[in-house]
Formats: C-alpha cells, sequence, structure tokens
C-alpha cells in the first residue's frame, strides 16, 4: 500500500500516472516507531525516503554532545536525498517522532530513473535547493533574530505542515517536547518556555503537551517577522 501523500513529493511531481505507479512499485515500504532511529549520521547511505504517514525528524549532534534538530518532516516530504547524487556518508540522524510509515527507493534505481527521465532530476534539484534555502534561512535567523521571534517562525512552519483549523484557532499538533522545540531554534529549554508563556498571557497561543492552538495568527506573523 501506498499512501495518496507520497504522490506528493517532488520526486513524482514530474511524471504521469503510469510512470509514477511504476516507480513506486519499485519503492519499499518501511515501518519505524515513535523513538525509532532510521538512520544515523555518518552512516552510509544508499536509499532516499518518501513519508507516507507520520512525522520524522533529522537532527545533527556536535562533537561535545549538544544536539540540534535541523527540521520536522511530515507526509509528502522527502529525506535522504543526498545519497542519490552524493555516495558519502549522511550528514544526519533521521528519528521517527511519531509512528511512521516511509517509502525507501535505492539510489541504483532511481539513478536510471533519472537518466531516462531528466523532467525528475529537475524536480529533484528543486526540492534540494529548497531545503538549503530553508537551512541558510535557519543559520541567518540564529544570528539575526532573538529567541522568540524564532519560535515564533518555526511555529509558523509547523503549522503550514501540520495545522488543523478547528473552533479555538489553528491547532498544531507538532509532537516536539520542549527540549526538542528548544533543539529546532537553537535555544534553552528554559528560554524557549519563558517566551511561550508570554505568547500564551499576551493570548497569542494556547500550549499544550506536544502542540499548540494558534489563537492570533497575525501577531504571532508579526513577532516571526
Amino acid at each position: 500500500m501506498v499512501d495518496y501523500k507520497v504522490n506528493s513529493a517532488p520526486l513524482f511531481a514530474a511524471l504521469d500516472a503510469e510512470a509514477a505507479d511504476s516507480l513506486k512499485a519499485s519503492m519499499k515500504e518501511y515501518r519505524a516507531r515513535r523513538g525509532e532511529v532510521i538512520f544515523v549520521e555518518g552512516e552510509p547511505g544508499d536509499t532516499l525516503f518518501v513519508i507516507a504517514e507520520g512525522k520524522v525528524t533529522l537532527g545533527h549532534s556536535a562533537k561535545d554532545g549538544r544536539e540540534s534538530l535541523l527540521a520536522v518532516l511530515g507526509p509528502g516530504e522527502m529525506f535522504g536525498e543526498l545519497s542519490v547524487f552524493d555516495p558519502g556518508n549522511r550528514t544526519a540522524t533521521a528519528t521517527a517522532l511519531t509512528d511512521v510509515r516511509v517509502m525507501g527507493l535505492s539510489r541504483d534505481v532511481l539513478r536510471n530513473w533519472l537518466l531516462a527521465r531528466p523532467e525528475v532530476s529537475l524536480k529533484l534539484f528543486q526540492a534540494l535547493a529548497q531545503r538549503l534555502r530553508r537551512t541558510e534561512g535557519a543559520m541567518a535567523d540564529l544570528v539575526f533574530s532573538d529567541v522568540p521571534g524564532r519560535i515564533a517562525k518555526a511555529i509558523l512552519e509547523l503549522s503550514d505542515k501540520f495545522g488543523v483549523v478547528n473552533d479555538e484557532g489553528l491547532f498544531v499538533p507538532h509532537d516536539l517536547t520542549q527540549e526538542e522545540l528548544a533543539q529546532l531554534v537553537g535555544a534553552s529549554r528554559e528560554t524557549v518556555n519563558k517566551a511561550l508563556a508570554e505568547f500564551a498571557s499576551r493570548g497569542w497561543l494556547k500550549v499544550e503537551q506536544r502542540s499548540v492552538t494558534i489563537l492570533d495568527l497575525e501577531r504571532l506573523r508579526r513577532r516571526a517577522a
């Protein structure tokens, strides 16, 4: 079974229905429980993954033991794509943030497709460029934005991926602990908690366990700018 969300991955954007089905038939399904590591930074990689269900984090560990989260990915998003173009080691650790189902495609199979269909290569390069653009933006935020601004921006980005409108506002089930949210914005947990408490006191959002509800989207956007 291949979830319809897989079809939204850049890998399939340039393919007609018949070609997409043929490519998906070459993919292998993997399942992982929450907290299970899918691959580890530094190990060899030869497979690209597309998320069918659940959420995956990409993280990095420094030599001094500090950890940072590079991204939180959801259904339809790819990870491990660098292994398609560069046979080097993994540059991040991929971990199941929730129970997940992912579809894997080996480098050899995908390379044959890319050689036969250059338009697929263009879509993959576009996805890589977008990932690089987001990384550069995050680095700039670390230099020029304060912690509350970075938190506001992170919550808005998570809401774009996972937000669901309800009677209160925009419910965002991000599934991150406070420590993981702190790692995502490059700050201490105490600083993040303080900023979230301030947002809540201003009536911008409601903080819940592993989720928030955005009550005032416009003010949060202004704080993130």
